[in-house]
This record gives structure tokens, sequence and C-alpha cells, in this order.
């Protein structure tokens, strides 16, 4: 494996590949990985000849200073993780490596990108889809992986890339974009780097979180949407240190607000809860139909 800090050098080292006829894989993170992303570094591994791992805290997705100066880093046991599972190259380049000049694009595709976190976090998945298509643009990889527990995440960059086909964009129309099955730990909460960030009270209780949306798939059976909404919510609430920012029941492909279950093929619940004194933003979601 090689750690790689400078774009000249990653594209060298991919066009080389692609002379070779051979495939290439993209994880994009922000390091500070786990067996979560671990996952989607094993499935790349195992379809494509080679694995580009992109670690790098994008400074221009977070509408919050003090979220982005709190961010955990970990470079050297992320770069030691990746090694043990067969990544072929990391890249961790500086911010002034990725961004030499601002970067003044806009990216919008309602609603995917205004409900829920886009609502929450303005300019949020601007600054994804400056930073993913960044990356897409220097690997152009064949498949490109990314964890189902940001949900709203994938639906946002896949109308990016849509949006890129529709442009004829050459990377755009090879690329695959894989959406992976969250990875949890055994008591239910889904992995996420910011769990680092839990003290050991607010660990204690984060996997209530995952307890009642468990509990709402079942009692969706038996009541509206509304209540449902309505019962989660609760139930979350009811719990010390938890307090819901939004929950919402959308189609899973468009992502607005669904008023029945019948209303889409498949409904996905979408959850934000902050977790502790700090507090730390803890995000979830299910699967209902």
């Amino acid at each position: 494996m090689e750690i790689i800090n400078s774009v000249k050098e990653l594209k060298e080292k991919v066009s080389a590949l692609r002379g070779d006829g051979k495939t290439v894989g993209l994880v994009p993170t922000m390091g500070a990985l786990h067996a979560g992303h671990a996952s989607l570094v094993t499935r790349s591994v195992k379809e494509n000849d080679a694995t580009v791992v992109s670690v790098f805290v994008n400074p221009t997705q977070f509408n919050d200073k003090k979220d982005l100066a709190s961010y955990p880093r970990t470079l050297d046991a992320d770069c030691a993780l990746l090694e043990s599972i067969g990544a072929t190259y990391v890249f961790a380049p500086s911010v002034e490596e990725v961004y030499p000049e601002p970067d003044t694009r806009s990216f919008s595709y309602p609603p995917t990108d205004t409900v829920m976190e886009g609502a929450f976090r303005p300019g949020h998945f601007n600054g994804v889809c400056q930073i993913v298509s960044k990356l897409f643009m220097m690997v152009e990889p064949d498949r490109a992986y990314f964890g189902e527990k940001d949900f709203q995440q994938i639906a946002v960059i896949k109308a990016m890339v849509a949006d890129y086909v529709a442009k004829d964009t050459d990377w755009a129309k090879r690329l695959e974009v894989c959406p992976c099955p969250i990875v949890r730990e055994e008591d239910g909460l889904a992995l996420s780097s910011r769990n680092t960030l839990l003290a050991p009270e607010e660990r204690a209780i984060a996997p209530n979180i995952y307890k009642a949306l468990k509990a709402s798939v079942k009692y969706s059976k038996t009541h509206s949407v509304e209540e449902t909404r309505q019962k989660t919510i609760s139930d979350i609430n009811a719990v010390e240190g938890l307090e819901v920012q939004y929950y919402d029941i959308v189609n899973a492909l468009s992502l607005e607000s669904v008023t029945s279950w019948d209303e889409a093929d498949h409904v996905q619940g979408c959850i934000t809860v902050f977790c502790g004194a700090t507090p730390i933003r803890l995000i979830d979601n299910i699967n209902y139909k």
C-alpha cells in the first residue's frame, strides 16, 4: 500500500492502472476509520483490481466550525487498518492540495438535498458534492462505495452523478455508485467516527436510538405513518440525554415525506439525535418496506 498526498501523483498512479486495463474502486472517507469503513474497503478490494481510499476531513461540508475542529483525526491508525485489509492507495491530501483556490461551484438537487440534513445543515450537501465530484474527477473510478448510514448522502451523490451523465461526462457514464449496508455494534449503535467523541455515559444511552427504530417497524404494521413517527420521537426523547432533532419517514428514492405506507414502494425512516450535554449529533435510518 502507498500513501499519496498530491493530486498529480494520484492521477499518475490511476492512469498507470488504467493503462494496464485495471479496474479501480474508490472509497471516500473523512478518516477515523472503523469496521463500517472497513466493510466498504473490503468490498472494493473484492470487486476491483485496485482500491483508492481517500482520507480527508473536508471543510466545505461543515457549517459549524466547532464541529470541524472536533472531528476525530487518526491518520496513522487509519493507514494501518487500510493496509491490513488490502487497500492499494491511500489519498491523504492537505486542504491546500484539494482546494488550491476556493471552490465556488454550486450543486442543487431538490428535494433530495433540501430536506432533513439539507434543511438543518445549510450548505452541507453542496460541500459533499464539491469534494466527491473532485475525487471522482481525480480517480475516475469504476465503482465508488458509500455506507447506507448516510442514506441521504447516497441519494444526493446519485443525483449528482446523474447530472454529470446528462452532461455526457465520461467518468460519470462509467461510474457505479455502490451503497453498502450499515454496520452496527452488538448493541445496535450504528458505527460512526463520531462515536469516539461520546463519553461513557453517552455511549451507554446511544443504542436507544436503534432500539426505538426497530420497535417502530413492528408498530408501523398497525399504525399510520404520523403515529409511527411521533411514537419513535417520544420513545427516544424519553431517554434522558437524547433529543431528536428530526425524524422523517420518506420515499426512499425521492426522499419526500410520505403520509401513508402505500405512497411508495420503498419507505425509509431517517433520524438525527443529539446525544449528551455537548451534544454529539448521531444519525441513523431504517427501512419500513
